[in-house]
């Protein structure tokens, strides 16, 4: 199996599968003497780690990082600092139970990669889905970790990366609700504490159904500066939604205005500029950050929807490996809205991203502009 590497300058390969005894990644491309220990990565994965609530996945894992390489211990800081090697992160999986899947390994599930990955491969973990279980973000949001310190050494200014839950099924949040202060004051990132209550018993109601809900999370970095981004075959906004694509159960992404952008008139999605000071200022944002793969500057503002959890106690329709009609019922332990644990994972993917293109812009001799 190939493509397990994503970026350019800075790169992250992750590995390990579900039910397997670790998981991890390496990166590759940070710069050295940035001071990294786990209490860096920890808080990070523990805003991911699973069986927090009962909104989530019970599965009970720890989710406790080591570094394994990549840092040294420099006396004149009192501290790890990065070398400029490859870190290596490894996330030890404590609580499998593959056990759970046992009767269910001659079958395909519903919504799952199971029968596209037997199609491809001819072998297949039947474990929670071996190698495409959401079990490898916790490797992504590691990642992540290393890529904000990246990004504090190498940018002028510091940049702030956040992200919210902000649509569990047909029910959004109300937009002058917004309080980012909420988002770690509920169980879902809600910023809109109103909307928070009302997806507690929409979810509860989910799981007490052994169904699923999908869900819509939204991204923004804000303090970049512009400059990122390259005019053709290396956009930052190209770049960011292949990465959040990439986000398993992610079915579709959109940057700033996104699909409601083709319901605006010209005048009406122009970003309008003006001269304040020495600042360049916009009064909108619809393109939400990024201007001809360039980031203009304003905050970067993604968005990506979260298609429902596939596994799900109602019995569906599949067929067996030797091609026999059945039907089949996941049990185990599964999250009723996975796009609650997503947040995490889509603040990584930002980071990460722009950590590649500040190192890329770099690279190239240029320097950031206001």
């Amino acid at each position: 199996m190939s493509h397990n590497t994503f970026g350019h300058l800075f790169r992250v390969t992750t590995w390990g599968e579900s039910h397997g005894a670790a998981i991890g990644c390496v990166v590759d491309g940070c710069p050295p003497g940035i001071p990294l220990r786990e209490a860096d990565i920890q808080p990070y994965l523990d805003k991911r780690r699973p069986g927090q609530s009962k909104y989530t996945t019970q599965r009970r894992e720890a989710d406790e990082v080591r570094i394994l390489s990549g840092v040294f211990q420099d006396d004149e800081i009192g501290g790890q600092v990065t070398t400029g090697t490859p870190i290596a992160l490894e996330i030890q999986n404590t609580d499998q139970r593959p056990k759970d899947y046992s009767e269910i390994k001659d079958k395909f599930r519903p919504g799952h990669a199971d029968y596209t990955y037997w199609q491809k491969y001819g072998v297949r973990d039947y474990r929670g889905g071996g190698r495409s279980s959401a079990r490898e973000t916790a490797s992504r949001v590691a990642a992540g970790a290393v890529a904000r310190k990246v990004l504090d050494r190498l940018l002028p200014s510091p940049v702030t990366i956040r992200a919210a839950l902000v649509q569990v099924g047909k029910h959004k949040i109300a937009r002058g609700n917004w309080d980012w202060d909420q988002v770690d004051q509920n169980e879902f990132f809600s910023p809109d504490a109103d909307a928070a209550k009302e997806w507690a018993a929409l979810i509860d109601g989910a799981r007490k159904e052994g169904s699923s809900l999908g869900a819509v999370v939204e991204v923004v970095a804000e303090g970049v500066p512009a400059g990122l981004g390259a005019p053709v075959y290396g956009k930052l906004d190209a770049d960011l939604a292949a990465t959040l694509m990439s986000i398993n159960a992610a079915k579709g992404v959109e940057i700033g205005a996104g699909f409601k952008a083709a319901e605006l008139s010209g005048e009406e999605n122009a970003d309008e500029m003006s001269r304040e000071g020495n600042a360049v200022k916009f009064t909108s944002n619809n393109a939400g950050g990024i201007l001809g793969g360039i980031s203009s500057g304003q905050p970067i503002v993604a968005r990506f929807a979260v298609k429902p959890t596939s596994s799900i106690l109602t019995p569906r329709k599949t067929v067996t490996k030797s091609g026999e009609e059945t039907e089949i019922q996941t049990k185990g332990r599964h999250d009723p809205c996975v796009g609650i644990r997503a947040v995490p994972i889509g603040e990584a993917m930002m980071a990460c991203v722009l950590a590649d293109h500040a190192l890329r812009h770099l690279g190239q001799g240029l320097t950031f502009g206001e």
